[in-house]
């Protein structure tokens, strides 16, 4: 297995008894390399510069009507030739090309019960405050290090239980008690919000750019309050490794009736020992599960992605609709680990539902390994595979959210100063990535997929689809030979208030969807329940063919045989089309 020291910190490890896999799953040949690691005051950032342009001049903030005295850098954008900015000018004209802005608190809507689509029993908004602050980062006199929650010690699981307990004891109108700090996942991501100046336009922060610096924000946060509750300032939140096999069940410490981190509204079938299904694919064989997962890691981490975007998610402008479109681990890793730990039926609440997510203490941890993924992402994944990882459109680094801090003080915070964890004080423990050497084997037979292509109809005479099926097409490359390009699926229309979720295969040959861990799985797409104002949501996905057409051996061929297969019951996806494009140049 391939081991990563994600930090600068000299630490040491106890020996542990790891669920090994290497008998059943043969470690596969592909193999990488990492340098440059540093070991310096923990003030300093363990890697090269990566903060896309953080040491420009901060714009100084005032409290002022957002609608009012904003900037419009529609020209900025094109004169910078901002490629995203530039499609987005053309394609919404009436859009102001500015950053999306932080709410106004004090028109703070009501959230929906997706189940009843009546009113909910909590109001999602939070206390009003009439001052805002800019927030600083204070000084860091020692760097914090977020232990894997499987390997805690008693000590550490008095203090958290402790910590979550006395969050738990604040009055209901703290900002800092524990229902206030759930609720502003419900607010953000459950359709409170509108964008500031813009109507009855949806903010939203997840299946964007914002899905990543939102969450990194909202831990830092809860993290430093419940450092405060203890007197701690060195507390550092657990992270639920579940990229791990020793970590693919449900942290123990989360399991006792009596303790203040238990959640009753979770899916009783998944407790321990229930390994947890990255791929949603409802396989009962442990092992193959397991292979399941590492796949899915491995395709969505590397394989499947040719930009930031990919990884991040798609621009999100002031004065455009909410969910342009998900990166892959957010529509991956992450909405898997919220629906397998929801209740369903019944909405999925706690975890598996946006407005309830944050009430399960599970649902902090399981973000640590999320935000764990994007440091990975940015620092340690190899760079001859993805040289440009920042994203430096000024409407990405200046978004701005709106949080209570550990002394109940509303902040206004930027995505910009939240673009490397070390500088904001906290590193993560080492652990390996069996995943990162997770290529799958080569799939070289065509016979079969020879016998299915005479059946398969073409893409174009049966788009749109609606997708309650498993449904096989042939798409089109954009000529034989090409070996470097992408798959899009675009116009996807979701019915925003249920479980979602369909897998992309090409040239399977097998046709057993239980089965990921196979060189014809491309990718997937699903998301979380939630609320718009629309019920409805259109988004769009790529996904890189390269590493597929290599592992394949396909790049000669004219085409490619496509089968989606849905992990859903029902109805609720309609995807507009499909297509094959190059891969962009790396510099677009």
């Amino acid at each position: 297995m391939a081991s990563l020291y994600l930090s600068c910190v000299n630490t040491t490890f106890s020996d542990h008894q790891y669920f090994s896999l290497r008998r059943v799953f043969p470690k596969p040949s592909y193999s990488t390399t990492h340098a440059n690691h540093c070991t310096h005051s923990p003030q300093v950032s363990c890697s090269v510069a990566a903060n896309g342009g953080q040491n420009q001049k901060e714009p100084a903030f005032q409290n002022v009507e957002p609608s009012k005295g904003k900037v419009d850098r529609r020209n900025v954008l094109l004169g910078l030739g901002s490629l995203y900015g530039a499609a987005n000018l053309v394609a919404t004209p009436s859009s102001s090309a500015n950053p999306v802005q932080a709410p106004q608190l004090d028109k703070c809507g009501t959230a929906t019960d997706l189940i009843t689509h009546q009113k909910l029993d909590v109001n999602c908004c939070p206390p009003i405050s009439q001052s805002i602050v800019d927030y600083k980062i204070p000084p860091i006199f020692q760097m914090k290090i977020r232990p894997s929650a499987h390997r805690v010690s008693p000590e550490y699981i008095f203090k958290y239980n402790l910590a979550v307990d006395r969050m738990k004891r604040l009055p209901a109108d703290d900002p800092r008690s524990f229902m206030q700090q759930a609720n502003i996942h419900c607010a953000y991501c459950n359709g409170a919000y509108d964008q500031p100046g813009q109507g009855t336009l949806d903010l939203q922060v997840h299946n964007s750019w914002l899905f990543f610096p939102f969450h990194r924000w909202y831990l830092y946060f809860y993290e430093r309050i419940l450092g405060k509750l203890i007197n701690d300032p060195t507390f550092a939140l657990p992270f639920w490794n579940w990229d791990n096999p020793k970590g693919m069940t449900m942290p123990p410490i989360f399991l006792d009736p009596n303790s203040a981190l238990y959640d009753v509204k979770r899916n009783q079938k998944n407790l321990p020992p229930a390994v947890i299904d990255l791929g949603t694919t409802g396989n009962t064989d442990p092992l193959q599960v397991v292979a399941n997962n590492l796949t899915v890691m491995y395709t969505e981490m590397i394989r499947g992605n040719s930009n930031a975007y990919d990884f991040m998610g798609k621009p999100y402008r002031e004065g455009t609709p909410a969910e342009p479109g998900p990166g892959a681990p957010e529509r991956g890793s992450h909405t898997a680990v919220h629906v397998w730990v929801g209740v369903f039926p019944g909405g999925g609440e706690d975890m598996g539902n946006f407005y309830s997510a944050g009430r399960d203490p599970l649902f902090y941890c399981h973000h640590a390994n999320v935000d764990r993924m994007w440091t990975l992402w940015q620092y340690f994944l190899p760079s001859s595979k993805f040289p440009d990882k920042k994203i430096t459109d000024p409407d990405f680094l200046d978004a701005s959210f709106l949080f209570y801090d550990e002394n109940a003080q509303l902040v206004r915070v930027t995505v910009k100063d939240c673009l490397d964890n070390r500088k904001m004080g906290f590193d993560y423990e080492r652990i390996d990535l069996p995943w990162l050497d997770y290529r799958p084997p080569p799939q070289t037979s065509k016979a079969r997929i020879a016998r299915v292509t005479s059946t398969a109809p073409k893409a174009e005479t049966i788009f749109p689809l609606k997708l309650d099926n498993v449904v096989r097409f042939q798409v089109s490359k954009t000529e034989k030979g090409k070996a470097d390009e992408l798959l899009v699926l675009e116009n996807i229309t979701l019915d925003t208030s249920k479980f979602l979720k369909f897998d992309v295969f090409v040239n399977d040959e097998d046709d057993n969807p239980g089965e990921l861990d196979k060189a014809a799985y491309a990718g997937t797409y699903a998301q979380v329940p939630h609320k718009t104002k629309s019920s409805s949501a259109s988004t769009s996905i790529q996904l890189k063919l390269t590493d597929l057409y290599d592992d394949m051996d396909i790049a000669d061929d004219d085409f490619i045989v496509v089968t989606l297969v849905p992990r859903h019951q029902g109805p609720g996806v309609t995807i507009g089309g499909i297509k094959i494009i190059e891969n962009p140049p790396k510099s677009s």
